[in-house]
């Protein structure tokens, strides 16, 4: 086999739970816990629980189309193929670089978390007292140096990385929640918090309709359970690993995710005053680990959250890398980008990645005043926002591939969920959307993101030439017509 063959083709070497890995850092259940089932509880109250579990649903929905997709295909390019490969290359440029996009700004989100819990920890523990405003930023920093590194380092020692510090930390989140629902359930918790199925009910004077609004923040918590199918080309057996993985990180965050927060609802309390308390907590394990043991889990919640966000970083930094790596190979087989390094990983894709998501912070922190928790939240809209239709396309790929090319052998009447996933994605956008923010900095996170989208459309457009090119490849993907 020549060099430049070699270089352009990524190494079998993950396993199952290795995919998993991937999959589950980057959807960072330890760190999503804690924050966003408050978003849910400004809308829906006490039926948060509920809410969840009805995005939960929603997701499985989604998983249904990865796992097709993934069994037909095995390419590092995820969205990029699944929609390129059925829908046209255009549509495969723009979901790939729109996901690679949503990759880009999760890390953000996520180096900025890093930086913010443990500037936190390093406070609690008195190795930084009082830090200012900027700590969060250095800390993050260097966690996104080290996201490079694992990244560049070959993928079996990142993906056990990420599985192993994600591991404890949901492990811990976990053990509270039992230790929590315990107490509640032998009458002797704190405040007198007791337990109820009432979470699972939508509270009287509340309009049932506001339940779906509430399940756009469920959605969020979820995003990035696809991230296995990047790892299409590393894993050992991808048409079973991949499928297994993404279906199991999603049923794994539909159990996790709901269990864990209708413990919260029930031990901050189901009345006005206790989802005041929820809203307001500044971290929700945290300040219940606090009260139900003892205040030295806070500092280890607050630990495990800046874990779990950098583990995030990295799965992020290793699925942009990827998506970028396929993209330019398919285009350009001999540029630096399409090679991979001597540990047999796309090094240059990743340093390009990295050095975009530190520019982007420096133009929030330079241009627009922004610190550590603003770079979160304006990089987690704006991402999200590309992810849905990222999503979207992949599963109008899925619908052709089944049900009117009929090129895999699947009863018709499963058309039905990824119709109904197209629904569920379509409302998500729509309540992400309108009313149009028209005030402050999130008046700017639609033109962001779907002015990316167009650029991408337009570039594909107007340069039929490349679109070729990307077909010509796309027509040499490893297919399999069997059964499944």
């Amino acid at each position: 086999m020549s060099t430049s063959a070699r270089e352009s083709k990524l190494r079998p070497s993950l396993s199952v739970w290795q995919a998993v890995g991937i999959s589950v850092a980057l959807m960072a259940p330890s760190m999503a816990a804690n924050i966003n089932p408050q978003g849910t509880a400004g809308l829906v109250g006490r039926a948060t629980p509920l809410a969840f579990l009805l995005a939960a649903v929603a997701v499985l929905l989604i998983a249904y189309v990865f796992v097709r997709l993934c069994q037909y295909y095995r390419h590092a390019g995820s969205v990029y193929v699944f929609a390129g490969a059925t829908l046209g290359p255009r549509a495969g440029a723009v979901a790939g670089l729109g996901l690679m996009g949503t990759y880009v700004f999760y890390g953000l989100v996520t180096s900025s978390a890093a930086g913010i819990f443990g500037a936190a920890f390093l406070d609690a523990v008195g190795v930084w007292n009082d830090p200012p405003w900027w700590a969060g930023f250095a800390v993050g920093a260097v966690a996104l140096a080290l996201a490079l590194l694992l990244t560049i380092l070959p993928a079996r020692r990142a993906t056990s990385i990420l599985l192993t510090t994600e591991g404890l930390t949901v492990l811990l989140i976990v053990v509270i929640a039992v230790v929590v629902l315990a107490r509640m359930l032998a009458g002797n918790a704190p405040g007198g918090a007791t337990f109820t199925l009432d979470v699972f009910k939508v509270a009287p004077g509340t309009d049932s309709s506001t339940l779906f609004l509430g399940i756009v923040f469920g959605l969020l918590s979820f995003a990035g359970f696809e991230a296995a199918a990047t790892l299409g080309e590393e894993a050992h057996n991808p048409r079973r690993d991949i499928p297994r993985a993404i279906l199991g990180t999603a049923v794994f965050g539909g159990v996790y995710f709901t269990f864990v927060t209708a413990v919260e609802t029930m031990a901050f309390g189901t009345d006005k005053a206790g989802i005041q308390r929820f809203v307001g907590s500044s971290a929700l394990m945290g300040d219940l680990g606090t009260s139900y043991i003892g205040a030295w889990v806070g500092d280890l919640i607050t630990l495990g959250a800046s874990v779990s966000a950098f583990a995030c970083c990295l799965a992020c930094v290793v699925g942009a890398s990827r998506m970028l790596f396929a993209l330019v190979r398919d285009l350009a087989p001999g540029h630096a980008l399409a090679s991979t390094g001597r540990n047999d990983t796309p090094a240059a894709a990743a340093a390009v990645v990295t050095a975009v998501i530190a520019a982007i912070a420096l133009v929030c922190a330079v241009l627009f005043g922004a610190e550590p928790f603003d770079t979160f939240l304006w990089s987690g809209t704006i991402g999200t926002l590309i992810l849905l239709v990222a999503y979207v396309l992949a599963t109008i790929g899925c619908i052709k591939l089944i049900f009117v090319d009929k090129r895999m052998a699947v009863p018709q009447w499963q058309v039905v969920i990824p119709v109904l996933a197209l629904v569920m994605l379509g409302y998500t956008i729509y309540r992400n959307v309108l009313p149009y923010p028209t005030e402050g900095p999130a008046r700017w996170f639609p033109v962001v993101a779907f002015g990316w989208l167009l650029l991408v459309t337009v570039v594909m457009v107007a340069m039929p030439g490349v679109a070729r090119r990307l077909a010509s490849e796309m027509s040499r993907l490893d297919e399999t017509k069997e059964t499944v």
